[in-house]
C-alpha cells in the first residue's frame, strides 16, 4: 500500500521514548482549562438557511467551518463529538447539527479523528459530495458513500461553479496501528468567479508550502491553526505555534486571517487562552492592522462579500 510523505521529506517519526517524555512532562504542568472560547449571545445561523447569493463563513469549532459560496453550502473536516478519545470537549459546537442547512460540499484534510469522524458526517443534511485525500476514499466507500472525489496535491474539481483545489501541507496521518501515512494530507482553496478565496489549511507544522500556495493563489481569508503546539519539540513539525501561523500568513499573502484548531479538544499541552494570547502578542509585536484578524467567535456569521 501507498504511503505518502511530506515536502522535503519531513518525518513525523516519534519514539515510545518520546513519548514517554512527553507524558513525563504533561504530568508536571498545571494548566488552567476554565477560559471558554466566546460564542456569539443569539444565534446567527437562520442567514445559513436562507442565503442563496452571499459569501458567507461561520466557525461550529476546531477545524470545522460552515462556508457559502455560490449559493452551495460546504463544511470542512465535520466533527461535531462530544470527546476526542477519553477528553471530553472544552466547548460546544457553534452551530448544533440540528440546526445545520443541508450541504452540498464536505471537505476533509486527513484522516485523523478530530478532523474525519464519521458519525458526524452521517448525521449532516443533504446528499453532500465528499472531497478527501488521495487514499482516504476507500473509507468512505467502504461505508456506502459514493459520491466521493479523492485528489492530490495541487489538483482541482468544480461543482455548481466553484473550485476546489487540494494544496499541501507538512502533517501526518493514522487511524489504526497499521495505517499511517496510507492516505494524504493538506488544505483547500475554494474559489468562484467574483467571490472572495477562501484557503482553509486543515491541520500543519511550519513550512515552505505557504509560500507557494500563496505565489499561485489570491487568498482573500486564511483559515489557519493556531493550537496543539506544546511541547515544540515533539509537535513543531506536524503543528504550528502561534507564532508560526502569523508568519504563514504573510506567507500566504492573504487580506485577512481567522484562526482555528484551537478550543475544543485538548490535543497537547497548550490551553485555548495561552494559545489567543501567542497571537494577539505576536500580531501585535509585528504592528499588523487588527481589521485583518478576525478572531470569531463559535457560531457567528461573517459575510465576507463585505
Amino acid at each position: 500500500m501507498k504511503r505518502y510523505e511530506n515536502l522535503d521529506g519531513v518525518s513525523m517519526k516519534k519514539s515510545f521514548a518520546d513519548f514517554r517524555r512527553w507524558q513525563k512532562e504533561r504530568k508536571s504542568k498545571k494548566k488552567d482549562l476554565s477560559y471558554q472560547v466566546p460564542r456569539v449571545a443569539v444565534p446567527q445561523y437562520e442567514q445559513l438557511h436562507t442565503n442563496r447569493s452571499r459569501t458567507l463563513l461561520s466557525w461550529v469549532g476546531h477545524s470545522t467551518f460552515v462556508i457559502q459560496m455560490n449559493g452551495i453550502t460546504i463544511v470542512t473536516d465535520p466533527v461535531w463529538a462530544k470527546r476526542m478519545g477519553t477528553a471530553k470537549r472544552l466547548s460546544e459546537p457553534g452551530i448544533p447539527l440540528s440546526e445545520m442547512p443541508p450541504v452540498d460540499v464536505v471537505l476533509i484534510s486527513h484522516g485523523h479523528y478530530d478532523h474525519l469522524h464519521f458519525p458526524s458526517i452521517r448525521k449532516l443534511k443533504g446528499n453532500a459530495h465528499l472531497f478527501v485525500p488521495v487514499g482516504l476514499g476507500r473509507l468512505f466507500r467502504r461505508r456506502g458513500y459514493k459520491q466521493v472525489t479523492e485528489l492530490a496535491w495541487w489538483e482541482t474539481q468544480q461543482l455548481h461553479g466553484v473550485t476546489f483545489t487540494f494544496v499541501p501541507a507538512q502533517h501526518w496521518t493514522r487511524r489504526t496501528l497499521w495505517d499511517m501515512n496510507t492516505s494524504h494530507w493538506g488544505g483547500w482553496v475554494i474559489e468562484a468567479n467574483g467571490k472572495p478565496t477562501i484557503y482553509f489549511a486543515g491541520d500543519s507544522g511550519y513550512f515552505r508550502g505557504f509560500r507557494e500556495i500563496g505565489e499561485r493563489f489570491s487568498i482573500d481569508y486564511a483559515l489557519l491553526p493556531i493550537g496543539a503546539y506544546e511541547p515544540e519539540w515533539f509537535m513543531g513539525p506536524q503543528h504550528v505555534t502561534p507564532e508560526e501561523a502569523v508568519q504563514a500568513f504573510l506567507d500566504c499573502q492573504a487580506g485577512f486571517f481567522i484562526p482555528m484548531h484551537y478550543g475544543a479538544f485538548r490535543l497537547a499541552d497548550d490551553t485555548p487562552k495561552e494559545a489567543l494570547d501567542r497571537l494577539f502578542a505576536e500580531w501585535k509585536r509585528r504592528g499588523l492592522d487588527d481589521r485583518r484578524l478576525k478572531f470569531l467567535k463559535l457560531g457567528e456569521v461573517l459575510n465576507c462579500d463585505t
